[in-house]
Formats: C-alpha cells, structure tokens, sequence
C-alpha cells in the first residue's frame, strides 16, 4: 500500500474573534495559499482553542447571519452553543456534541454560549468546519444532524492505544452517524501516551489532521466532481 506523504505542517495562526464568543485560529482557507481545488470539499476551518471566559449575564456568540451552498460542522469539546435559525430549528450543542447543519437552499443563522452555561463561564473549547455541497444540492432544503457523543461509534485501539471516534464514515469497518452528501470521514483520535493508530486514506481524497492537546480531528474527503 502506497505512503501519503504530509504536504505541510501549519502552526496556527493569530487569533479573531467572531462575533464575541467565538476566539478562533483559522486554518482554511490556507496562509500557504494553496488553490481552492487542493482543500474542496474543505471551505473553512477555525479551531477556537481553550478560553476562559468569566460569568456572563447575557451570552456572548454571534448574531444572525446567512449560510447558502454548503454544511457546517461544529464540534463543542468544552463549553455548551446554542443556536437558531430562520426555518424554526435550534437546539444546544452539548459538550462531545456535534451539530451538522446543511445550509443548502440558504438559512439565517445565529449561535451562541448556552445561557445557563455562560452565567456560570468557563472553558470552551470548540471546531467548525465548512464542507461544500455539490452543486445538485444547493437549492435542496436545509436539515440538522444533532449528534450525540454517545451515539458516536468507538473504536478501541489495540494495546491500550486509546481510541476512535467515528463521527461521520468509517473506522475499521465502523460506520459514523452522520449523514453525508458526498464520501466524508470525520473522526476524532484520542491516543494514550505512546499510542499509536493507522489510518488509510485513498489517493484521491484530500486529508487533514488538526491536533488538539492530545485529541486530533481527523478529516477525510473526497473531492467533488
């Protein structure tokens, strides 16, 4: 079986704030400018690193916005989101959660630190990544995934390794939750001190690996057509 061989390695990179709540690093689009079609499907990818933030009596996030076009994921390592949007969905994107929002057709948007959450603050730690659509589904209607971390697929790695945590695809034949427009795998790596885990990637699909204090995201997915 032919080696991948890893193209770069990005430090993160200065820190924004979206809106007030989101302090994020982004890493996609690509300071090392590569061209669109060496990230597709990949839009966007901000990491908000461990933060602490103090008691709040109102929550802190980001106002309405648009999505079109594309999905969003988010992942809440630490901290609690909540969110809403203008065809009437919402919900709490709890700790280990994720949230797959397809925009599709187009949504307002807005999210936000959980109210009983930021009363009491605390750290947040978070993921969002974008994912495009392909083009035949654009205009379809837009849907949520609420995915709980216990509804996730774990995969115990041998010799007390760590562990797996298929959110969307497949692990050693161990298939994720979510469901996906085009051949996703998105899965988090929690490895013991000296672990190890393999992972095969076909050579068509584009990959990337964020590490994360000890947890890596892990991102497979096939370029659109």
């Amino acid at each position: 079986m032919a080696r991948k061989n890893v193209e770069f390695v990005m430090t993160p990179g200065e820190v924004h704030w979206v809106g007030d709540g989101f302090r994020v690093h982004n890493f996609i689009p690509s300071r090392f400018h590569l061209e669109r079609e060496r990230m597709d499907p990949f839009i966007l990818l901000d990491y908000n690193s461990e933060y602490e933030f103090a008691p709040a009596p109102e929550p802190m996030g980001v106002g309405v916005h648009p999505h079109r076009g594309f999905e969003t994921v988010t992942i809440a390592y630490k901290g609690k989101v909540e969110h809403h949007d203008s065809y009437g969905g919402g919900g709490v994107i709890g700790e280990g959660d994720v949230q797959w929002m397809t925009a599709a057709s187009g949504v307002l948007h807005k999210e936000f630190h959980e109210k009983e959450w930021s009363e009491q603050g605390g750290l947040f730690q978070m993921v969002q990544l974008w994912i495009n659509l392909p083009a035949r589904f654009k205009m379809g209607r837009p849907r949520y995934q609420a995915i709980h971390n216990s509804d996730m697929v774990k995969v115990e790695l041998p010799g007390n390794a760590g562990f797996v945590e298929v959110v969307a695809g497949e692990y050693e034949g161990k298939k994720g939750p979510a469901s996906t427009f085009s051949p996703v795998n998105l899965m988090n790596a929690r490895l013991n001190k000296g672990g190890k885990a393999e992972f095969t990637f076909p050579a068509n699909y584009n990959t990337a690996l964020l590490v994360i204090k000890g947890v890596s995201l892990l991102m497979r997915m096939k370029k659109l057509l």
